[in-house]
């Protein structure tokens, strides 16, 4: 016999699907606005990180030497062009690139100029959502009630933004805020007086490099986990009772649809669950290390040495090009000797290749996860777990071989942009896959065992409390999604 939980679930989504569900529409959630405008801005930050990695692909980096907070416009005339120009070639990377015409400099000066102002599109995007979602808008809930005789909202509700997510949003903001001036920072490394002397060919330091792309990659990451987190507050939130008896009694236990799901759980499908989430939670944090990585091998220029897979210059580990002595503190080899690098950047990749396909099929082919189970609410793993391993196994396995072929035909820049978007997709996918496994979190699960089950959850700015009907609301506890 199904539980009230997935009975609800079942009716909400007409049937189409069962588990624990986003839900995107508005009149099932209220906070799905917010839900859809993170995750739209999101995609923004995702193609802001391709226009960067092409501007550095290109060396278009350093065409721009000076910074505004509010940006500009480009040059239009031939006049100002020349101005620009004649401005560049006070820097230092003009001595090495003094072949350089007029036309190429346009090239390169549109690439960083295009990266910046769109930084500054994303966070004009950012910013005037957040205050309409804070000052403006309202969740029409009468049309929210009268669509669904089975409605688990509570009528209290006032904002879009969820209990506990304004702190989130402005931490957002700040990360924007300071993305900026983290570019800058490392645009400043490759134009200082002493980088006239180079032999090699000036960029920036990979070290600021790493910081300006992981900020980047944090910020897209806090995005969608939080876009994801209001699409599914609903369900994880608002406590259900299945009909009007239940809500005499006093004592009647009140659960979200999450812990509800959660107390079905047999104990060995519980403890599949919680090793599935271990294995996707360990396949984000490398697949997160491996972008770190990824921006040394590009601030060193690596990607350019060593092109055979999987053996570098005929060794596993070539030790002897691994460290250079003339690095002092050694410690200095890990992030800017060509073959250290490189190969950091090889056994993280391929360790995060396997790690997701590992953890795909284990979740997919257990017993406990079969998708049988799932029409009973008892199944390890869920519809959207198993589409979200589907998806990181697949993806992971496709950016690897992308990684491979990106290295072989030493780094074109159509492969090289494209292996830059493909850690991201691995990475959506890994955080997709982590939030959908949510139910084996500790913290539900201590919810659940105790018996220290929510009695009332509030929405928006509401107070909460019990709702005549279908659906009871009440206040607990904040869970960790």
């Amino acid at each position: 016999m199904s539980s009230p939980s997935t009975s609800i679930i079942t009716s909400i989504t007409k049937g189409k699907a069962v588990g624990l569900p986003l839900l995107s529409n508005a009149t099932l959630n209220p906070h799905a606005p917010l839900g859809k405008w993170l995750l739209g801005t999101s995609t923004l930050v995702f193609g802001m990180v391709h226009i960067g990695g092409v501007t550095r692909l290109t060396k278009s980096g350093l065409s721009m030497t000076d910074w505004k907070p509010l940006g500009s416009r480009p040059p239009i005339t031939l006049d100002e062009w020349t101005v620009e120009f004649e401005r560049y070639k006070q820097y230092p990377e003009w001595q090495q690139r003094q072949q350089m015409t007029l036309e190429e400099f346009k090239y390169i000066f549109y690439w960083e100029w295009g990266h910046r102002m769109m930084g500054r599109v994303v966070g004009l995007v950012y910013g005037v959502g957040w205050a309409y979602f804070t000052w403006m808008h309202r969740p029409n809930l009468v049309r929210a009630v009268e669509s669904s005789s089975s409605s688990f909202i509570p009528k209290s509700i006032t904002s879009a933004i969820p209990p506990g997510y304004q702190s989130r949003l402005a931490v957002l903001f700040a990360m924007g805020g300071t993305q900026g001036l983290v570019g800058w920072w490392m645009v400043k490394s490759g134009l200082g007086e002493d980088r006239r002397g180079d032999r090699n060919e000036i960029r920036v330091s990979p070290y600021r490099l790493a910081s300006h792309l992981g900020m980047a990659v944090g910020t897209y990451s806090l995005l969608v986990w939080t876009g994801l987190g209001a699409l599914s507050f609903p369900v994880d939130r608002y406590a259900i009772i299945a009909n009007k008896v239940a809500l005499k009694e006093k004592s009647a236990e009140t659960l979200s649809m999450l812990q509800q799901y959660t107390k079905n759980l047999s104990p060995n499908a519980l403890r599949h669950a919680q090793k599935v989430r271990g294995g996707v939670v360990t396949t984000v944090g490398l697949t997160g290390l491996t972008i770190l990585s990824g921006a040394f091998v590009a601030g060193n220029d690596a990607g350019n040495a060593y092109n055979t897979y999987p053996l570098m210059n005929d060794q596993w580990i070539p030790v002897e090009d691994m460290v250079d002595p003339e690095k002092v503190p050694k410690w200095r080899n890990l992030f800017e000797t060509t073959a250290t690098v490189q190969w950091n950047h090889r056994v993280l990749g391929t360790a995060t290749a396997l790690s997701a396909v590992g953890v795909a099929a284990y979740g997919l082919i257990h017993p406990m996860g079969r998708a049988s189970l799932a029409t009973m609410g008892r199944s390890s793993t869920t519809p959207q777990v198993r589409r979200g391993l589907v998806a990181v196994g697949t993806a992971a396995t496709a950016q690897m071989s992308l990684g491979i072929a990106t290295l072989l035909n030493y780094v074109p820049i159509n492969l090289a942009a494209t292996h830059q978007l493909g850690s991201l997709v691995v990475l959506t996918c890994g955080l997709y896959t982590a939030h959908s496994l949510r139910y084996a979190s500790r913290s539900v699960m201590s919810k659940v065992a105790i018996g220290n089950v929510s009695k009332v959850v509030s929405g928006g700015s509401g107070s909460g409390g019990i709702v005549k009907g279908p659906a009871v609301v009440s206040k607990a506890p904040k869970l960790k999604l």
